[in-house]
């Protein structure tokens, strides 16, 4: 399964490296958030929904396995 934020980062055809580097995480970090292996802190938990302006929801990031 997908989580929401990759769906929304390839949707917009964007890379871990684009993404990580336009909200400031390292990429690593990233790609564990997108896989729910990494639970994101809060700041980076709304830079991300910030970047992706409604297409993926803090709930999302947070929680990628269960419906918003």
């Amino acid at each position: 399964m997908t989580s929401p934020l990759k769906q929304a980062r390839l949707s917009r055809g964007l890379t871990l490296e684009q993404v990580a580097s336009a909200v400031d995480i390292d990429t690593g970090n990233l790609s564990r958030i997108e896989r729910g292996a990494q639970v994101p802190s809060v700041a980076r938990t709304a830079r991300l929904a910030k970047f992706f302006a409604g297409a993926v929801t803090e709930t999302q990031i947070v929680c990628p396995c269960k419906p918003a």
